[in-house]
């Protein structure tokens, strides 16, 4: 029983260090990998792996988890279809904007219903200050990417014209950044 108690936490602790240890060389797993696979086939072959780096510059760090890369639009946009609540809905992605802004017509959609008493809120907008309804939206997704409990505000039709997803979204990412025209988010 100890025994197996002993291989088990070995087991552990090697499966829990496979991530580190890919994110510091890379190819060091990628050449494990092949010897593992192509050693069934050819065993006579001897594999020979390094645990240098094969360059003097480390390889840059990948991010681990799930990414979505979105490309600027002809604007310069981050524009993109994501996931309210399960329901597809067009948006642009502002890291101006410190919350999830959402129109009225996108928040029933979703299943928000909102009462006139519910917009009690003032927020400053680029086009001034506007009444609005702070919500939490259940789950927001893009791509491969899923946060649950956002906080988000909604605005009147006429005062937002395109759903923004802001700060309040952006901030639990593990990581977002501009790189060659496109925003990189990382979870």
């Amino acid at each position: 029983m100890l025994r197996t108690l002993v291989v088990l936490a070995a087991l552990a602790g090697a499966s829990a260090s496979v991530p580190i240890l890919y994110q510091s060389n890379p190819q060091l797993v990628d050449a494990l990998l092949k010897t593992a696979s192509g050693a069934g086939r050819n065993a006579t072959a001897p594999t020979e792996v390094s645990l240098a780096s094969t360059s003097d510059d480390p390889a840059p760090l990948q991010p681990l988890g799930r990414k979505v890369m979105v490309t600027a639009d002809e604007r310069g946009h981050f524009t993109s279809a994501f996931k309210l609540n399960g329901r597809q809905v067009d948006g642009m992605i502002d890291t101006g904007a410190t919350l999830v802004a959402i129109n009225s017509s996108t928040a029933r959609r979703i299943g928000i219903s909102l009462n006139p008493s519910d917009f009690s809120h003032d927020v400053n907008t680029a086009n001034g200050s506007i009444k609005a309804a702070v919500v939490t939206i259940d789950r927001l997704q893009i791509g491969k990417i899923t946060v649950n409990g956002v906080q988000a505000v909604v605005l009147d039709d006429r005062a937002l014209s395109t759903n923004l997803i802001g700060m309040s979204f952006l901030t639990r990412l593990a990581k977002y950044e501009v790189q060659n025209g496109s925003l990189l988010l990382v979870q």
